[in-house]
């Protein structure tokens, strides 16, 4: 009946003959067309009633009052009525609808809403044909969610009316189970054999559906008792003579198993057995016990978070890795990618655990598909796809499905070459692929598999004339692939190119082509290699010598407009201060006195509150009297001359705790610095860390004044092998810092001693890589060099913290592995980062320039010992006050300087009349 209503439903209405018609005509075919309606709308809602609570009327355009709207549609034949005109308007706003979306999926196939939309209006329309023909499209573009399968799988249900159809439902089950591993779908899976049980091998069936779910999802500690629940259900429901032992044997498989409700399962299987629970089972269910009270807060976090629930799955599956069951692995990145299926990190961990643990081909290639099923946008799982394959030796024609693999792998080089080049480039003006690696992987193939040099040098020529040419790790990618399937001339003419055309690294290129002819060449050739070489170094460091000096110039005018600016500002506040001092003046007659000292410009009170604040120290006893004055104020009656504060500030010098240090035995004592300043009782903490070196005497933490810890320390060693080995500890993290370890050395004896290590030239065997991710690790990043070559030193640049800056120097055992590296390396990513690797030419460090070498264009420059970094400050205290300055002609001030010295010196302070406590409190004094 559903079929006939189905096929009915799906039929076109019957058009209108021409000519005339009577009114009862047209009223009898507007009545029909509305039976077939309604008649279809009843079928399908007694069809899917079956689906249970989930299922909801409204939404699918079902009534509740199917046999009423049904009677109306019988008695429409004579007066149509107002559902007929409400059903006409709600199927033409679907079926307009549902053209939308089939048009749309005919011009983007891969829009998954746009499907999960043409389900819902075909199923809500009735038509049950299109519906399935819509479900089979998605289906075999994209996995399924469970409710989606369930739905699809509940409507099949319920129209299987023979044998044949229940295979169909059986084949639709398997497919179901195959996207991902869902407890409930299995739980249909066995309740629907369950029905079948009467047919030929039913029974069998039936088991065998029931055991692949408890392997699939037994272990599933919130949805697997259901599982192991109704497989005894139906096991007890039999009537055979060994049923009452498989019974014992699920019992007893489920109660070695750790999950929820184990004391209730434990307390039915007590009651259900007529025997005693023999004592292996005990034991192997306290042992499960045990294990759940390990997996409760995993489990527990789980249910408390929100969807996907991604950062607990990511803590859960490191907790499996540990334990290392593969079973319990395998189910918990399953239920991760139920929430987490379009994460990519998530099924590369996946993929990686099989590839590299398991190594099931059926297994592992079955989770590859899903990989690329569920993330078809991301490179690195197709990559891995096709690796998996080739390691388990799948026949080709699975791959390709021609026979014609040369011609389609041409064709599908350049189709790719062809959409980067119109998709990309034209559409977004850069380059798809700058490093054109889908054409040296097309020119690999062609000169190593097909022995076409001449294809390969023609693709070359290409990839050069895209912008490439100035780059050296292209031109020696290019030699080798001449030197290992071309000839001595053509990688002479590479290299002799590659010397003209390289702007990065051009002494790297001339290396390789020297070396060449020394070892092949001829004398000619080396004198012809010799003489190109020497010219183009010469120009290069020519041009690397302008742009130094241009950017130096813009440097230096960036320097000439600041100080520019500085003056302007100085210039400006001048003129402010001038102008407040023309103003009425309301000062007394006590103040006479000193306007023959000039007051030119009046201090404000905020700035002599903080003069008056700067000049005592900390703990010093403030020789300061105060008296108040007619207006209320509180004036300074004396204040401590700067050579007393001098005295004091020297005698708190000598207070400081010092550590005595003994220069004599800087060869048995290391220098630890960059230790965390919060560190409480350095000296304990450091001793079992150091004493792994040797024997440690002394080990003196420096404090502050106020006992904090300053972060550094001497450690003295009883014998200088110690101290020696000591120093390799350097860069060893301490509390989440790197501990710098350095020789003890006196620098105001030997001031050119540096601490720092590392080479600051040109290394051709060692690489130079940034862009790496803050979370790449050094055991990581040495996996993927290793793969190019030895690996002798690897080493991640961090900050005095810790924290990684995204950059790395590997050393390899030669020069050859090191170019090796760079050609594959560059441009490869990482963790979802673009790296670039380059042979290490770390620049050279810049060498702080003595005080009387250094000289501006007006005049000396103060050394830093005398005014610091960053010159004079402003916040420097003058002891002078400012009404006896007197103001001198502005003179220009020197760049990066003090003003040139005045031709004519003024007059030293000396000649200006003594002054009395009482004289300098009258200046201070303001009425």
């Amino acid at each position: 009946m559903a079929t006939a209503a189905a096929s009915s439903a799906s039929e076109p209405e019957a058009e209108p003959k021409s000519g005339p018609k009577a009114d009862g005509e047209e009223d009898e075919v507007k009545a029909a067309r509305t039976r077939r309606k309604v008649l279809s709308r009843a079928v399908a809602a007694a069809t899917y009633k079956t689906m249970g609570p989930g299922w909801d009327q409204q939404e699918e355009g079902v009534s509740e009052s199917d046999g009423d709207e049904y009677a109306m549609a019988s008695s429409a034949e004579s007066s149509p009525g107002e559902y007929e005109w409400e059903y006409d308007e709600e199927e033409e706003k679907n079926q307009l609808e549902i053209e939308r979306l089939e048009e749309q999926l005919s011009i983007n196939v891969y829009d998954y809403n746009c499907h999960v939309d043409l389900i819902r209006l075909l199923r809500l329309e009735g038509e049950l044909t299109k519906v399935r023909m819509a479900r089979q499209k998605m289906s075999e573009i994209f996995p399924l969610t469970e409710e989606l399968w369930l739905e699809w799988l509940h409507d099949e249900i319920s129209m299987a009316q023979d044998g044949l159809d229940r295979e169909h439902v059986y084949d639709l089950f398997e497919k179901a189970v195959k996207d991902y591993i869902c407890p409930n779908i299995w739980l249909e899976y066995g309740q629907y054999s369950v029905g079948g049980i009467g047919q030929k091998g039913g029974l069998e069936k039936v088991r065998s559906v029931f055991e692949r779910a408890l392997s699939s999802v037994g272990l599933h500690m919130t949805k697997g008792l259901a599982l192991w629940e109704a497989y005894r259900e139906f096991e007890s429901a039999i009537v055979e003579a060994a049923r009452l032992e498989k019974v014992h044997s699920l019992f007893r498989r489920q109660l070695a198993i750790p999950l929820y409700d184990m004391e209730a399962t434990f307390a039915e299987y007590e009651e259900w057995s007529e025997d005693p629970i023999p004592d292996s089972v005990i034991q192997n269910y306290n042992k499960a016990l045990q294990q759940l009270e390990k997996y409760k807060p995993y489990e527990e976090a789980l249910l408390q978070a929100e969807a996907p629930r991604l950062a607990e799955y990511q803590a859960y599956i490191d907790f499996e890795m540990k334990i290392g069951d593969p079973a319990r692995i395998q189910l918990i990145f399953e239920r991760a990618l139920v929430e987490n299926c379009l994460v990519p990190d998530l099924w590369i961990r996946y993929s990686q655990y099989l590839d590299r643990q398991l190594k099931v081909k059926d297994l592992v290639l079955s989770v590859h598909n899903r990989a690329v099923r569920n993330c078809p946008w991301t490179v690195a799982l197709w990559s891995r796809y096709l690796l998996a394959m080739e390691r388990h030796g799948v026949d080709h024609q699975v791959i390709s499905d021609s026979s014609k693999e040369l011609e389609e792998l041409r064709a599908a080089f350049a189709r790719a070459l062809e959409y980067l080049k119109q998709e990309v480039e034209e559409r977004f003006n850069e380059s798809g692929d700058p490093s054109c690696v889908i054409m040296q992987n097309w020119a690999r193939i062609e000169a190593r598999l097909c022995n076409n040099m001449q294809k390969a040098r023609e693709l070359w020529d290409s990839i050069m004339t895209r912008g490439n040419a100035k780059y050296a790790n292209m031109w020696l990618e290019y030699y080798n692939l001449e030197r290992a399937h071309g000839d001595t001339q053509h990688c002479r003419k590479a290299l002799h190119r590659a010397v003209q055309c390289t702007s990065d690294y051009p002494e790297h290129v001339c290396e390789v082509l020297l070396t060449m002819e020394r070892t092949e060449g001829s004398l000619e050739d080396w004198d012809i290699a010799v003489q190109k070489t020497e010219t183009r170094l010469a120009r290069v460091n020519e041009q690397r010598l302008k742009a130094a000096e241009k950017e130096a110039a813009l440097v230096q005018q960036e320097e000439e407009k600041a100080e520019q600016r500085k003056r302007a500002r100085a210039e400006k506040k001048a003129l402010k201060k001038k102008k407040k001092t023309r103003g009425p003046d309301k000062r007394g007659a006590d103040e006479d006195d000193e306007k023959e000292w000039g007051d030119d410009e009046e201090e404000q009170p905020s700035k002599r509150r903080r003069v008056e604040n700067s000049i005592p120290a900390a703990g010093e006893t403030q020789n300061v009297e105060s008296a108040a004055g007619p207006a209320g104020k509180c004036a300074v009656v004396d204040v401590e001359p700067p050579s007393k504060q001098k005295e004091k500030a020297a005698s708190l010098k000598r207070d400081m705790p010092k550590v005595l240090h003994d220069s004599s035995k800087d060869s048995i004592t290391v220098f630890v610095s960059n230790l965390p300043y919060s560190m409480q009782e350095p000296d304990v903490k450091l001793r079992p860390l150091f004493e792994a070196c040797g024997e440690v005497v002394q080990i003196r933490p420096i404090f502050s004044n106020r006992g904090d810890f300053r972060g550094y320390c001497y450690v003295e060693f009883k014998e200088e092998k110690s101290a020696l080995q000591a120093l390799e500890m350097d860069r060893k993290s301490v509390e989440g810092r790197p501990m710098f370890v350095s020789p003890c050395v006196d620098k105001s004896k030997n001031p050119e001693f540096k601490v720092f290590r590392y080479s600051t030239s040109l290394e051709k065997h060692k690489l130079f890589i940034s862009g790496l991710p803050f979370s790449c690790t050094k055991e990581e990043l040495e996996e993927i060099c290793k793969a190019h070559g030895t690996v002798k030193d690897l080493r991640l640049v961090t900050n005095r913290a810790g924290k990684p800056k995204g950059l790395a120097y590997v050393e390899y055992e030669n020069e050859s592995q090191a170019s090796q590296a760079v050609m594959k390396m560059d441009g490869m990513t990482i963790k979802e980062n673009v790296i670039k690797v380059a042979i290490s030419n770390p620049p050279q460090r810049k060498v702080p320039e003595k005080p009387e070498a250094r000289k501006a264009p007006g005049g000396p420059m103060p050394s830093p010992q005398t005014y610091g970094a960053r010159g004079k400050g402003r916040t420097q205290l003058a002891l002078l006050p400012r009404a006896l300055q007197r103001p001198s002609a502005a003179a220009p001030q020197a760049e990066n300087g003090p003003a040139p010295a005045p031709a004519v010196a003024t007059p030293p302070a000396t000649e200006a009349p003594k002054m009395s406590n009482a004289d300098f409190a009258k200046l201070f004094l303001r009425k």
